[in-house]
């Protein structure tokens, strides 16, 4: 039986001082071949591109003038009255737009005029395709369009989030410094009772364009 140990423990030695020798000449026979691939051809080319990006940016135009009242107070307001203000929007970026949206908010404090959805406020956009012409004193003015007149929101309370305007000129070609020319109309419905009376509210209009659709460029 020790024999029989001993036997198996020289077998394994020996097997052990095989598997070495393998090792190392596979070691050897991988030095030689990395010999082989030691040189090799190479070519470059090259190229540069500039990318520059484009810009997104509506305006309106100057406060004050004909080219936007919308800061023009409206005072002594009864129900059936109207308030009309006129306002040029222009894409003056280099991009088409995507679409315009509209909102309005109220200033603190709001009032009744502005919370009550179907007795307060109203609102109605339209667009003319020439420079409408202003007549009356300010505050009082009024727009009367010598071109198309088109529908660009119709009425709806005046206070709102993102709301799509429609049939907009500014929205393409801004190159040709395409611009609209709207007439924002403001109706204190009839059906305003006395808990309106001597209501104050400041409505903050802001217009935001969005991008055109992602394309190859």
């Amino acid at each position: 039986m020790a024999r029989t140990a001993r036997s198996s423990r020289i077998n394994m030695k020996s097997t052990s001082g095989k598997v070495l020798a393998s090792v190392a000449l596979l070691g050897v026979a991988a030095s030689v071949a990395g010999l082989g691939t030691y040189g090799s051809f190479t070519s470059t080319t090259s190229a540069s591109e500039t990318v520059t990006a484009g810009s997104v940016k509506i305006e309106l135009g100057a406060a004050g003038t004909a080219a936007n009242r919308l800061s023009v107070p409206a005072v002594g307001v009864i129900p059936g009255d109207t308030i009309q203000r006129a306002a040029t929007l222009s894409n003056t970026g280099n991009q088409n737009f995507g679409g315009v949206t509209l909102s309005t908010t109220a200033a603190a404090p709001a009032s009744k005029l502005t919370t009550d959805g179907v007795n307060g406020l109203q609102v109605a956009v339209d667009a003319c395709s020439v420079p409408w012409t202003e007549a009356g004193t300010a505050p009082a003015y009024t727009y009367t369009c010598t071109g198309v007149t088109t529908s660009v929101l119709p009425t709806r309370p005046i206070i709102g989030t993102d709301v799509v305007l429609s049939n907009l000129a500014s929205i393409t070609n801004p190159n040709s410094s395409k611009a609209d020319n709207l007439r924002i109309t403001a109706t204190l419905p009839t059906a305003a009772d006395n808990t309106f009376q001597g209501l104050t509210s400041t409505v903050d209009f802001a217009f935001t364009a969005t991008q055109r659709a992602a394309t190859s460029r």
